[in-house]
């Protein structure tokens, strides 16, 4: 959990660089792919969880 949340942490960071900063849009496209990224990884460890029930 402490990975996800320090990856939403950095893409939000080089959004907002990449916003404010003329010149460095390219940390914005660099902070969406890693925003993506990371609800793909959060996705996939959410749905392998989710598997693991037993019944008994």
């Amino acid at each position: 959990m402490a990975l996800f949340l320090f990856l939403i942490l950095a893409a939000v960071v080089l959004g907002i660089i990449g916003t404010v900063a003329q010149g460095l849009s390219y940390l914005l496209i660099i902070g969406i792919v890693v925003f993506v990224a990371d609800l793909a990884l959060f996705g996939m460890r959410w749905s392998r969880r989710s598997h693991r029930h037993l019944v008994r």
